[in-house]
Formats: C-alpha cells, structure tokens, sequence
C-alpha cells in the first residue's frame, strides 16, 4: 500500500505540480492528499493518517510556521516538510526550530529533491519516534517508564489544579513476587512482569496511562476520575489478574495476585508527593489486610 502525503498549501497549481512530480519518483510510490486552507490542513495532520507533510509557508493570513507549533502542542509527530517560496535563513532556522525536519525552495524543487526529502523526512521521523520510545518506555513491558510516568503525574496535577478536575492514581503490585523469582528464576519473574502489565493496559482506557512504577509495581494514571472510579478500577485490576493463570510455559501455569491502593487528586492530595503518598498508603493496607485486594485511600 502506498504512503500517504499531505500537502497542506493555498495554491492549487502548487497542488498540480507536487502531483507531477510525485509520477517521476523512482522509489517507493507516495499517494498525495491536499489540504488548501490552514484550518482543513491542521484537522487532517492532527487524524495521524499520513506518513508526512508538506507544508507551505504561507497559507493565507496565517503561516505555516504556526501550524507545526499547533500541531506539535496537540502532540502530532508526522514528518513535516517545510516549503517556502523565498530563500532565508531566517526561515530555515525558524522552521526548524518549529518542528520541520526539513526545508525546500519552491522554485528550486526537483523531483529528485522532493523525493529525497520526503525519505530523509520519514527516515529522521522513525529515528526520533525510537529514541523518543526508549526515553519515555520500560524496556521488559514496554509501559511508561518512572520519568515518563512523573512527567505526566504533574502535568495532570497541573491541569487539575488549573481546570479544577479530578483525576487519580492507582499503584498496584505484585503479591509474593520474589518468591516467583526464587522459585522459578528471573526469566519467569520477567514473563510475568510483561503479561501483569498487559492485563493492566487491558483495563484502562484511551485517554488513561500505565507505567512500570519501579521493579514488581505499576501505576495507572487515570484522567477526569473521581476516588470512587479510582477504587472501581483498582478492584477491576486485582480481579484481571487473579482471574486466569499466567501461562509461562505449558507445564508451568502460575496463579498471581496483586494488591492496589488508590487515590485522587484534589480529594486526597494537593502535590502529586502527597498523591503518591496516599495511593502508597492505600496499597499499604491492601497488602496488609491479605492481599489480592484493592483498598481506597482514607477508607473512601
């Protein structure tokens, strides 16, 4: 199947040429889509239907440049092109100080030029989207990682306190997990580790977030949510996990449980400390009171 492209600029003959040259590609064929107006361009980049974007400078009263910020602040991370009709390094800096992975001259366009461009556009986007990945995810579960998850925990705090809405955090972890360790080895540990988190992720929506909290422990982030939906999912987590065995091997099906504490934000917490603190609380007594359990934070 053939990528999409996207081509968000005022001028149709722009549109008529780009589509030429795009017919004396010698490599992979592209499939070009066009978008004339800012508004229609930004709806489009934003749906992440397209494995790049070229996109004009101008576009009417308002610019290009101003687009890849939006589209960067709404979290968009298609390779853009960016193209002008004049030749300035100031352009060329701003664009890519925007977001734009690369910069042509309109009347210095080739079909050679745009072909390479749009690889090494493509090319540069997969390398940054792995060194993005390996940033921000655990290498076993593939979750958030800890400075993941902590970025996100105070941006929620942050737009609860400025939105006045709630959200929550639940910390789960895994019962008796070093006895699973010493008994069956670290392969074992790990392969129940990796379908503990897939469960986790099974149990949440969309909008909310898993992270590999720190070594048998995870953490779900969970937007616009009261304590009490906190406490729901939390026991809705428990009960994923105990509800079949994990099945390491075929002759070693293993029965694993987890505890959960959980908490929200503002109710129980007014710094994302205080609501660490109070889901750790929670699981505290989730672990105390047997285990295999979910517990609310203040008896909620």
């Amino acid at each position: 199947m053939n990528r999409k492209i996207l081509l968000i600029d005022d001028d149709r003959m722009q549109f008529r040429l780009t589509l030429a040259h795009f017919k004396n590609f010698r490599g992979e064929l592209f499939e070009l889509f066009w978008a004339e107006t800012y508004e229609e361009g930004i709806a489009k980049l934003l749906s992440g239907d397209y494995a790049a974007c070229l996109l004009d400078y101008q576009l009417g009263p308002r610019n290009g440049l101003e687009l890849i910020r939006k589209a960067v602040e709404a979290g968009s991370r298609t390779p853009i092109v960016f193209l002008t009709a004049e030749s300035s390094e100031r352009v060329d800096i701003e664009a890519m100080n925007a977001g734009a992975l690369d910069y042509l001259v309109k009347g210095e366009i080739t079909s050679g030029s745009l072909e390479r461009s749009l690889r090494y556009a493509l090319k540069l986007g997969d390398t940054l989207e792995a060194l993005r990945r390996m940033a921000t995810r655990d290498q076993l579960t593939g979750l958030l990682n800890r400075r993941e998850f902590d970025r996100v925990l105070a941006e929620e705090a942050e737009r609860s306190r400025r939105f006045g809405h709630p959200f929550a955090l639940v910390l789960v972890d895994i019962d008796h997990f070093k006895a699973i360790n010493d008994s069956h080895g670290h392969p074992v540990g790990d392969a129940v580790l990796r379908e503990v988190a897939r469960r986790l992720g099974d149990q949440v929506r969309n909008v909310d977030r898993v992270a590999r909290f720190g070594g048998e422990e995870f953490a779900l982030i969970l937007m616009e949510s009261d304590g009490a939906a906190a406490f729901n999912s939390a026991r809705r987590a428990c009960a994923a996990i105990e509800r079949e065995p994990i099945i390491v091997r075929e002759t070693l099906p293993l029965t694993v449980t987890v505890s959960a504490g959980a908490a929200s934000m503002p109710r129980d917490a007014g710094t994302t400390d205080e609501l660490v603190a109070a889901a750790d609380k929670a699981l505290y007594a989730a672990k105390s009171g047997g285990r295999n359990s979910a517990m609310p934070f203040a008896g909620l």
